[in-house]
């Protein structure tokens, strides 16, 4: 990562992680890295108000949400796969698809089937994913994913870091991009 680029970090069965992966690239200036990593790990996911994140995915005119019914969902497979996602160049699309296979389509992130069907429709090959995701390097590189973020100070996820700033919550990339300059 570039130090003048931000850093966006994110678990995928986090709620306030899908509403602002669905927006960040529209409010940031600068696109930024997006760095998944395992929010047990990292920034443990408390109690989900499903109200407040019904309404807010409803301004923001996201698909209506469709809770999964295994919740919350174990990431482990799921953030792996977007590990290896992040390092074939598909981290964007894969994150996007694994977020609204949960929230949108209500299926279980633990299911290795629901992340199949992510990779599928960022065009990356089954056995391509499930060969990335058994890699050492790519174990390797969630771990390093994981101590950047503990490093930075994420205690909250979403966090996206610019610079020695870290913001967190749903409310971060309008406050990134204020430090950033403006947002696009």
């Amino acid at each position: 990562m570039s130090s003048d680029q931000p850093a966006f970090y994110y678990d995928l069965g986090n709620p306030d992680c899908y509403l602002v992966a669905e927006r960040i690239m529209a409010t940031l200036p600068i696109v930024p890295e997006w760095e998944p990593v395992l929010g047990p790990e990292v920034a443990p996911l408390g109690a989900v108000d499903r109200e407040r994140i019904a309404a807010r995915a409803d301004e923001l005119e996201l698909l209506a949400l469709k809770w999964p019914t295994v919740w919350p969902p174990d990431t482990t497979f799921a953030t792996l796969a977007a590990a290896y996602a992040k390092r074939v160049g598909r981290a964007v699309a894969f994150s996007l698809a694994s977020f609204r296979q949960v929230f949108a389509g209500g299926r279980d992130l633990g299911d290795r089937n629901t992340v199949l069907l992510a990779a599928a429709a960022c065009e990356m090959h089954p056995t391509a994913l499930l060969k990335g995701t058994s890699l050492r390097s790519v174990t390797a590189a969630l771990a390093q994913a994981n101590a950047r973020a503990v490093a930075a100070g994420v205690s909250v996820l979403p966090a996206i870091q610019v610079g020695q700033h870290l913001f967190t919550g749903e409310s971060a990339p309008e406050q990134a991009a204020v430090a950033l300059g403006g947002a696009r």
